[in-house]
């Protein structure tokens, strides 16, 4: 649903029903809404999901993800009524920021789920698929788009805002039938209710009720451990001890989303159209670009067995680096034809490139990496910073592309070259690599201190020390007393 309406309003910036509605007449005589304005639209999204996101950490300890979801699609059903019925762009703003609260929601409540209700093996697969979403999102926004462009009526950006009342209810209705986390129910104190839901959650063969004992005393063991080294849950404990290398981790890689140029994605159709590409051909690369990214997250499922979390993301860094440099001496040139759409295909290659590494992966480290405990205050905060640096990104992009500001075109393409070989530098000496190793063995390496360049040839033992010495069996006989005492 984000990703749907993010691109829709990124896109009506090149809409030329939406810029006659809100923006005014430019000397060349073309509608344009102003970049103050564009970075308002934007920012105002960004603001309202930093709201949804403090509420989520809120809400979703205490009710639960499920309902928290079901809370949140309840909410953004009636806000998108503001957005449909805005007579100017102020009211828009409005219903932009309100929107965003729950988006901001369901920004980190989806990994956080994926993440805990799956197997090791299969967690990175389906936390890269929420990126998958994203992209599907997009394609359809930009469809939509381009089956209205040449509308010239009011109906060409109030049908886009209006299909966005399809999803909520199909989607309340899947979570409430969706089985909860066991380990937020484990938390909650709630050991039977955890077993039930490992039992939903496993396939239907074996000896189905002593292995969910077992997983959920694997749970319970984890939660004890974690205990042990954080005493606290609130959002101030991710910044003490070991959990502040852990925020650091998830803050940065959410934020790389955007240094590493990824926020010109957002600006494609705008971008396409100020490098010289008339509207309908923008629209249509747009469309390409977001085909090639739901491919690069299938690329990327085949990759991670083999390559790894962290060497395949510094390689996608490198690669897009070496992209937007040659974009940005492109645009140093003058314009032309051929060099308008060889800045289009070059942009396809970096989104391509983004979607099989920094993109769909930034989803598996942001839920792997925090603790259990704290797993859904750390992603909080970690998006939190993306939307920091989104907001700057949705700052100085619409002046570097705007031709009623800075004007730079393809030229941006350097500015983000620059930004992403630091974010290299940083991912090279900080970044650890998460591949196989279970809650507790992550919880290990952090406590030990193990360099992020280490992370793949430590040998973890969370199991080995007195303190922790059969705590997994010490869990499954508390079980085992509990029910022979339960009426």
């Amino acid at each position: 649903m984000e990703g749907y309406d993010l691109v829709v309003i990124f896109s009506f910036f090149a809409f030329p029903a939406f810029s006659k509605k809100y923006g005014h007449l430019t000397a060349d005589g073309t509608y344009q809404l102003t970049a103050a304005w564009q970075t308002g639209l934007t920012n105002g999204t960004c603001i309202g999901e930093m709201i949804g996101l403090a509420l989520t950490g809120i809400f979703a300890d205490k009710y639960g993800q499920r309902w928290t979801i079901i809370g949140a699609l309840a909410l953004v059903t009636c806000f998108i009524f503001i957005t449909f019925f805005s007579p100017n762009v102020h009211v828009l703003l409005v219903g932009q920021i309100l929107c965003g609260i729950p988006w901001g929601v369901f920004q980190t409540i989806t990994p956080s789920y994926a993440a805990e209700v799956v197997p090791m093996e299969l967690r990175p697969y389906l936390t890269c698929y929420v990126n998958l979403c994203w992209v599907m999102g997009q394609i359809i926004g930009s469809g939509v788009l381009r089956a209205l462009v040449d509308r010239t009526d009011e109906w060409g950006y109030r049908i886009p805002y209006a299909l966005q009342w399809v999803w909520p209810i199909p989607l309340a209705v899947a979570m409430f039938l969706a089985p909860e986390s066991p380990w937020w129910l484990v938390r909650q104190g709630r050991v039977d209710d955890a077993e039930r839901s490992v039992n939903r959650l496993m396939t239907r063969q074996g000896q189905k009720a002593f292995d969910s004992q077992k997983a959920v005393a694997a749970i319970m063991h984890t939660n004890e451990m974690e205990k042990q080294v954080t005493s606290g849950t609130s959002y101030a404990d991710c910044f003490k001890g070991i959990e502040l290398r852990r925020t650091e981790i998830c803050c940065m890689v959410w934020m790389i989303q955007i240094l590493c140029g990824g926020g010109i994605m957002a600006f494609s159709s705008y971008f396409f159209e100020r490098a010289g590409l008339n509207t309908s051909y923008s629209f249509d690369l747009s469309m390409a670009q977001y085909g090639l990214g739901a491919i690069g997250v299938f690329i990327a499922w085949a990759l991670i067995p083999w390559v790894g979390r962290r060497t395949l993301f510094l390689a996608g860094q490198i690669l897009m680096m070496i992209l937007l440099l040659i974009i940005g001496f492109i645009g140093v040139g003058p314009k032309s034809q051929p060099s308008s759409w060889a800045v289009g295909a070059l942009l396809l290659v970096y989104v391509f490139v983004y979607d099989i590494t920094v993109g769909p992966l930034t989803y598996a480290f942001v839920s792997e990496i925090p603790s259990t405990r704290l797993r859904q205050k750390t992603m909080v905060l970690a998006r939190n910073a993306y939307l920091i640096a989104n907001i700057v990104n949705n700052v100085l992009t619409p002046h570097m592309l705007n031709p009623t500001a800075w004007h730079w075109g393809p030229k941006t393409g350097l500015f983000w070259a620059g930004i992403c070989f630091l974010t290299i530098i940083w991912a090279y000496y900080r970044l650890p690599e998460p591949k196989g190793r279970t809650c507790a063995e992550l919880d290990d390496l952090f406590e030990r201190r193990v360099p992020a360049r280490k992370f793949a040839s430590t040998v973890a033992s969370p199991f080995d020390d007195g303190r922790r010495n059969g705590s997994v069996v010490s869990a499954l006989r508390r079980q085992e007393e509990r029910k022979a005492q339960a009426p």
